[in-house]
């Protein structure tokens, strides 16, 4: 681009979000001058027009994180990348070895909204239609997607969301699921032990932007006694699929 076009506020802006992204977590005005170069002077103004528009927020103790639009873009990008399209053309073949429904799902704030579903043969299914919300916390795809999270960043989404029981084996306990977490990013994929349904048992993997970072889950749900007849397929397969996407 000729630079007689160039804007170097919005230039400067896109630095501020590129630092608070690739950190996986949240920063002080007094980082973020260090790490981008710019004076505090002019950042100072660019975070408070840039928190006005909700590009990033402030939280307790001054820290900035990304913002609400920002999930509100990743979901346009989403559906201008064609991920759903790409999600209901390459998961039939696993639902039809799996035998059971495979579920597409993003996080914003921290629930999870399921964004597409194929259906499986089982008749026993999950109601999980596009545009349901569940808390991250206890759903495998919200906990996949938390484990992409650093543990300032997943503390302080879930600050404002008590850890409520949905079942018996739900996680309640902060330390708890950050130990949970921290399974998962070793494993790579994400368990929910019926913790949203009682009787049910989820898998979950992530799939990742050409940069590495996760934009968005998928999982396969079903009864406790098939998981036990079907979980090394059930996990081999939406790994597989995750890769695809």
């Amino acid at each position: 681009m000729e630079r007689k076009y160039w804007v170097p506020a919005l230039e400067r802006a896109n630095l501020i979000l590129n630092k608070i992204a690739n950190g996986h977590g949240k920063l002080k005005l007094i980082e973020l001058s260090k790490e981008t170069g710019i004076n505090k002077s002019s950042i100072y103004s660019l975070l408070r027009t840039m928190e006005s528009l909700e590009w990033v927020t402030k939280d307790r103790s001054e820290a900035y994180a990304l913002g609400r639009a920002m999930v509100f873009y990743n979901q346009s990008f989403l559906r201008s990348d064609n991920l759903v399209e790409r999600f209901l053309e390459s998961s039939p073949s696993v639902v039809e070895n799996i035998g059971e429904s495979v579920q597409l799902s993003m996080l914003d704030g921290n629930e999870i909204v399921y964004l597409a579903k194929k259906e499986g043969p089982s008749l026993v299914r999950l109601i999980s239609e596009p545009g349901m919300r569940f808390p991250a916390y206890a759903t495998a795809m919200g906990k996949m997607m938390l484990s992409a999270l650093s543990e300032d960043n997943v503390k302080e989404l879930l600050a404002d969301a008590p850890l409520n029981s949905l079942t018996p084996n739900t996680i309640t306990d902060l330390d708890r699921l950050l130990e949970e977490l921290d399974g998962i990013r070793k494993n790579g994929f994400a368990i929910d032990h019926e913790e949203v349904i009682q009787g049910f048992i989820c898998v979950a993997a992530p799939i990742r932007n050409p940069s590495g970072h996760t934009i968005a889950a998928i999982s396969t749900s079903m009864l406790k006694h098939v998981w036990e007849l079907k979980k090394d397929m059930a996990v081999s397969e939406i790994l597989r699929l995750a890769e695809q996407l």
